[in-house]
């Protein structure tokens, strides 16, 4: 471990987690022409191998249900697409590709869901549209469309992006700006009636603090309970592969959520696929395991029969990783908690972290900086709904 040096033992804002979310909100703030504080991250595991932002499958979307995600992930796409224009520095151009989500329905209610929810995207500037099967046939002729009602896509600033130059980026770049990094581990929060005073950290080090940040991902909730709150957030299994086929299809492959659930796309030359375990529930934090059965019995099956061409394929890379799963409603819990007022929450992502990065770090910084949202408003989305048992319904959740 590297502690923070022997003179610095306060610091005004201390974010717990190093990971995509701890590294937007350092650099948001750290180039936020109202705040002239300073910063730590305390990242426990510097190679960030395992964690949420190492094993994602790093993609946008716009097929929400609600305004607000809409809006954050519009913000992503614009933000992706004038990335060096937000540095002094050079730095490089984030590679796009566009091919967009392709959600399949099977059943009339699932069929009639999507149909609400474009109209509403259509609404907020979302190019959505849906696409009877002749359609899908016509556009995508390597479908197996037995059974399959409509199709909803999006081939608009929805796909893949190159997440990791972000995150390198934001690390680099918030160091240029004078956010101080640090391999230790939060341990222990001391609480004074209504605010965290203290930060205990692995290594003994005590800090001063005037705000914190838990941007711990799947350990979230081992955070918050270190101040005494109960946070719905825990890490859930998901597994990755990236194969090759014997049979490459002539065109992209968009990002298919089949009716069952499993979803694929293009990744280059190859294909990745993902999908969560039969049994869905909480796991240890470093228990990345890998069910190897999960690939035979479940995900090539669905595959060979939604594109018949995957029915030759070779795996050439398989990973599991976390969600950081917001058990009340799958939607982030962010900005203040309303007791501990200068706690300050980034978490419970469940599966949209890497797109929803830029705009909710922006949007933390905004509020340690200014005291409110300057930008997008972010307050649906608060802890306060967790304190109610409100859940905050968005039905365009894979």
């Amino acid at each position: 471990m590297n502690l923070p040096p022997a003179d610095h033992t306060s610091y005004d804002v201390v974010i717990v987690g190093g990971a995509i979310m701890g590294s937007s909100a350092a650099w948001w703030l750290s180039r936020d022409p109202s705040f002239d504080g300073t910063v730590l991250v305390v990242e426990r595991n510097p190679t960030y191998e395992g964690s949420s932002t190492a094993t994602t499958n790093s993609c946008m979307r716009q097929q929400f249900s609600n305004e607000i995600n809409i809006r954050i992930s519009q913000f992503a796409a614009e933000y992706v697409r004038t990335f060096p224009t937000w540095f002094d520095d050079d730095v490089p151009d984030i590679a796009t590709h566009h091919f967009g989500y392709m959600y399949l329905a099977d059943t009339e209610s699932f069929a009639a869901a999507l149909k609400t929810n474009q109209a509403r995207q259509a609404t907020w500037g979302a190019g959505t549209e849906i696409m009877t099967p002749a359609e899908i046939a016509a556009n995508y002729p390597f479908y197996n469309l037995d059974g399959i009602i409509c199709g909803s896509h999006n081939v608009v600033d929805e796909g893949y992006f190159d997440s990791g130059t972000i995150f390198d980026t934001w690390r680099s770049q918030a160091r240029r700006n004078g956010v101080e990094f640090v391999h230790d581990e939060v341990v222990g929060l001391g609480v004074d009636t209504d605010r965290v005073a203290t930060v205990i950290l692995a290594s003994g080090t005590e800090i001063a603090c005037g705000a914190v940040v838990n941007a711990a991902g799947p350990r979230a909730s081992s955070v918050a309970a270190m101040a005494g709150i109960e946070l719905p957030v825990e890490p859930r299994k998901r597994y990755s592969f990236v194969f090759a086929a014997a049979e490459a299809l002539d065109r992209a492959l968009p990002l298919t959520i089949d009716p069952t659930g499993i979803h694929v796309r293009s990744d280059g030359g190859y294909y990745q696929a993902g999908c969560a375990p039969d049994d869905d529930r909480a796991v240890a934090a470093d228990d990345l395991s890998f069910d190897h059965e999960i690939w035979e019995d479940k995900v090539w099956p669905v595959l060979a029969h939604r594109i018949p061409a995957f029915e030759r394929v070779k795996i050439v890379n398989r990973w599991a990783g976390h969600y950081a799963f917001n058990v009340l409603d799958q939607n982030v819990i962010v900005g203040p908690h309303p007791e501990i007022t200068n706690f300050i929450l980034m978490n419970g992502f469940s599966g949209h972290g890497l797109q929803q990065a830029p705009a909710i770090g922006r949007g933390v910084s905004e509020l340690i900086a200014s005291g409110g949202y300057r930008t997008l408003d972010l307050s649906p989305l608060g802890f306060e709904r967790v304190l109610t048992q409100t859940p905050f319904i968005e039905r365009a959740v894979i």
